[in-house]
């Protein structure tokens, strides 16, 4: 079928070329100048906050052809139909991709971006193309006469590129990155969507634990947050990454969400009030709400979200390792740990998980009634206050986790954990996790509601962080997300996943999909920071993002790092913060790139959801682990 339209394409295409190059009033489909906007608007499409255009340049004759990229998608479209008029065949194309090569057999292939949110021109290049700096300065120097744009800058999409553009550079070309673009824009839109509620202007230095916001509620935060309640609307002046514990939240509850530096100053004389607020990719529309808007507010009913948990196993008390644990097992070691227990289990070459084994739902159940704090939770959840006062369940959720932490674990269950620990984890530092029944699932990953203790060392510490976890399932932020999904509190319980800790060179997320570009349907989104995980998705400095293509090994550089601190093993046990080393630049190389969206590649057919997965690694040296993989919740 795509050889028959490529076909019928390619006559009517040829018929157009007879009449010569095209004018931009008449529509043909490709143009030998770009002489103003309009000729611009009819050649190039708009994707996101961009628009794009495309160029090929002869290397024979140095003609130039501006094609209408609304007709053909890609590069090899145009040149196959109408440059050289031949059928999409394996042999053709396999010719045809020479061209990405450092030595262009026919054609150089190139990107016209017009950035709107920072309103700056570039062109650029395939990432995986090889071209070096001669021809970039070629095409720049072809471009002068026949684009509008003057002073193109080059955009670097790939480290390989990036060291061509220091030669360029030295030549005279300017050169502006993606990291520049990403950081230098005023606005970032992340959750697309519009709501209307009241503006909460939330004051600088106010501390993370004592923000409480209402269901309705849009949000203007001035600082970064690890995470948040469940709310109608976000607007940041700090922003980061899309994988971050906020904006991750966001497309759950499929609400507006964006970053704006000048959020305060152009919105800060509507707080209190009832506003309208809606999220493009471009812009930010706050305003005040008009009284129709409102009254839609208050008499919608919202569409209830239901999560079918998994039922809770409360008899087995069996120290299950992750090599004798499948996806089943949820119902007695929760999501977490059963679902690296299937990858553990599938045994595919080459992926690498910590070693580590499940503590069942039974020792919270036994831990709650043998101190009579299961009596506490009816009693809490029974209160008429419970849905009317949020300051009183505040309060009482922080009363009940001071007790369970306080309250004495059975010393025969902490003494066979222990054991466990010490022999079958060699008695080194160990992560703590969570692994609850009402997280990873489709639907609701419930991505850091819950806490870790890392690096534990010794018995003392490991019963301290026992008791940590299980008193995070009664985090105020959880127990708002799960009412929001309308989860039965009484239905939730709390199992954990001991596993040996690693003291990571670097770690991160990757997601299975392209969260840039919403037609790449290959590409991985990843991630990174130095040292530690936990400031990847916490989002209060800007991550290492990359999008990387395993069909072709291309790296496309979104971002670099910007946060001068990580956290390492503290030799006596638990986390501290070091200052990054100077030098270390790059996290990200095209080497470690592929290697680690080869790994996550073979375990991927694990998982039969058909979602795509939200995947937490650590590198260790040059050697990755996996530590954690769900299906992804986001737009």
């Amino acid at each position: 079928m795509r050889k028959l339209a490529l076909a019928l394409v390619t006559v009517w295409l040829a018929a157009v070329a007879a009449t010569g190059p095209a004018r931009a009033d008449t529509q043909r489909a490709w143009v030998k100048d770009i002489p103003d906007a309009t000729t611009w608007k009819h050649y190039s499409k708009t994707l996101g906050s961009d628009e794009l255009g495309k160029c090929i340049i002869d290397v024979k004759t140095n003609d130039i052809y501006f094609f209408d990229v609304n007709l053909f998608n890609i590069h090899a479209d145009f040149v196959l139909g109408v440059l050289l008029k031949q059928a999409w065949t394996a042999d053709n194309v396999r010719e045809y991709n020479k061209n990405y090569e450092r030595a262009k057999p026919k054609f150089l292939l190139c990107y016209l971006t017009h950035h709107l949110k920072v309103d700056k021109w570039d062109f650029s290049f395939w990432e995986g193309d090889k071209i070096g700096p001669d021809d970039v300065v070629r095409v720049k120097k072809r471009l002068e006469p026949a684009f509008f744009q003057k002073d193109l800058a080059f955009r670097p999409d790939s480290p390989m590129q990036q060291a061509v553009a220091k030669d360029v550079q030295k030549r005279g070309l300017r050169i502006i990155t993606n990291d520049e673009l990403y950081k230098a824009a005023e606005v970032q839109a992340f959750n697309k969507g519009r709501a209307v509620g009241k503006l909460r202007v939330v004051p600088i230095g106010t501390p993370y634990e004592s923000v409480q916001f209402d269901r309705h509620d849009i949000v203007l935060l001035q600082e970064s947050y690890p995470d948040i309640t469940p709310v109608a609307g976000i607007l940041a002046m700090q922003f980061s990454t899309p994988l971050s514990h906020v904006n991750l939240r966001a497309g759950a509850w499929g609400i507006p969400n964006a970053g704006d530096k000048k959020a305060r100053e152009k919105y800060g004389n509507l707080d209190g009030k009832d506003v309208y607020y809606e999220v493009t990719d471009t812009t930010i529309t706050l305003r005040a709400a008009t009284p129709a808007e409102v009254e839609a507010m208050r008499t919608q009913i919202a569409e209830a979200h239901h999560v079918a948990l998994p039922p809770a196993d409360l008899k087995t008390q069996r120290f299950a390792m992750l090599t004798r644990m499948r996806a089943r097992d949820v119902v007695i070691y929760g999501t977490k740990a059963s679902n690296l227990g299937e990858i553990v289990t599938a045994n595919v070459p080459g992926v690498r998980v910590p070693m580590g084994f499940g503590v069942p739902f039974h020792y919270y159940d036994a831990h709650m009634k043998q101190n009579h704090l299961d009596a506490k939770v009816d009693a809490m959840l029974g209160d008429p206050q419970w849905a009317t006062n949020p300051a009183w369940r505040k309060t009482q959720l922080e009363m009940l986790r001071k007790l369970i932490m306080e309250a004495p674990i059975d010393e025969e269950t902490l003494d066979a954990i222990y054991k466990r620990v010490r022999i079958e984890l060699g008695g080194v530092g160990v992560f703590v996790r969570s692994s609850s029944n009402s997280e990873d699932l489709p639907g609701f990953n419930g991505a850091g509601l819950y806490d870790t203790r890392g690096n534990v060392v010794g018995k003392p510490q490991l019963g301290e962080a026992l008791r940590y976890v299980w008193a995070s399932l009664w985090n105020q932020r959880a127990v708002a997300e799960r009412e929001a999904f309308g989860i039965d509190h009484k239905q939730v319980y709390m199992a954990v996943l001991v596993q040996i800790g690693i003291n990571a060179t670097a770690a991160g997320v990757l997601v299975t999909k392209d969260l840039w570009d919403p037609t790449d349907e290959h590409s991985f989104t990843i991630n990174a920071k130095w040292g530690l995980g936990e400031r990847v998705v916490q989002g209060q400095m800007s991550p290492e993002q990359i999008i990387f293509d395993p069909t072709n090994d291309g790296t496309k550089i979104i971002s670099r790092s910007d946060d001068p601190i990580m956290l390492k093993f503290d030799e006596h046990g638990g986390i501290k913060e070091e200052q990054v080393p100077a030098g270390q630049d790059v996290i990200l190389t095209e080497v470690r790139a592929k290697k680690l969206s080869t790994m996550v590649g073979k375990f991927v057919p694990v998982f039969t959801h058909g979602q795509p997965l939200d995947v937490e690694w650590v590198l260790e040296g040059d050697d990755f682990w996996i530590v954690q993989a769900r299906p992804f919740v986001g737009k």
